[in-house]
């Protein structure tokens, strides 16, 4: 029998559509009372409508909304409706949103302050869209479909692609204002990745030692993790290899390595950064 996928519930939507109206609202208050103000632009396609704007006067909501959506449309297959409605969303009330905060003063006039706390609020605003389900920027949608026809990653695409975003602002804005939109963007992209993966950073450790089973014991009543147990070979004795694989938080690293030395200080230990952990003792996703 086919499984019947649950569909999404009217109300999550709702908080959905919600939530990415707020980041859209955020990045739009960034982009009026911090960047525009002070002549600083972020990367990508909202990079490239700021410096438009700069240079023919045409409203940035026009042009985001213009040079985004054929992205959109291109890579729907790809993809998918949902996110292609997320996105269309997102993007037209940042554009609804963005024109009446034009007679809003400038929030800042000092362009570092302007480049650091506009790039935050920015950050922010664009990782709770997309934590959300949609986009604000068609960057790596125009990345996915041109790498399967040029050699490179999309992660190497948006690089260039900034890299050229930011020489064209060094030219029209000045290379000063350059240097702080490159700024802007940096700090943008890490707050980015806050929101998206939260502020609970975890950690992935794998431990080989001949003590794992008083190590996995250690590790759970002392730290109150669950542990996995593996079974592996080394490369080169050929033996069989017991490794005990268990997720903490950056906080329990410490901890962890005390209890592991205590008890094996022989052990070999390797500690990898988890992009997302779910589950178990650990926070469900709410989508």
């Amino acid at each position: 029998m086919k499984k019947e996928h649950k569909k999404e519930s009217r109300l999550h939507l709702v908080f959905r559509f919600i939530f990415m109206m707020l980041g859209a609202t955020m990045a739009a208050a960034s982009i009026e009372l911090f960047l525009v103000p002070n002549s600083i632009i972020d990367g990508g396609i909202i990079g490239i409508s700021l410096i438009l704007n700069f240079i023919t006067g045409i409203p940035f909501g026009i042009l985001i909304l213009v040079i985004n959506l054929p992205f959109l449309f291109s890579g729907y297959k790809y993809i998918g409706k949902n996110f292609f409605i997320s996105s269309t969303f997102a993007i037209i009330a940042l554009a609804l949103i963005e024109a009446p905060l034009k007679s809003v003063g400038p929030f800042v006039t000092d362009p570092l302050l302007a480049a650091v706390f506009g790039g935050l609020l920015l950050g922010a605003g664009v990782g709770i869209v997309i934590r959300n389900g949609g986009a604000l920027d068609g960057t790596e949608i125009l990345g996915i479909l041109l790498t399967r026809k040029i050699p490179f990653s999309v992660g190497e695409f948006v690089m260039f692609f900034n890299i050229f975003i930011f020489g064209w602002a060094g030219f029209v804005l000045g290379w000063e204002h350059a240097m702080y939109s490159i700024l802007t963007y940096y700090i943008a992209s890490k707050t980015i990745d806050a929101v998206i993966q939260g502020l609970d950073e975890t950690k992935a450790v794998i431990i080989i030692s001949d003590e794992f089973e008083e190590m996995g014991n250690a590790i759970s009543h002392r730290l109150g993790r669950s542990v996995t147990n593996l079974k592996g070979y080394g490369g080169y004795s050929n033996l069989e290899k017991d490794v005990i694989y268990v997720v903490v938080t950056r906080l329990e690293i410490t901890k962890l390595k005390t209890i592991v030395y205590e008890t094996d200080p022989n052990a070999f230990v390797t500690i990898m950064a988890a992009q997302e952990v779910h589950g178990g003792q650990f926070k469900v996703p709410i989508h």
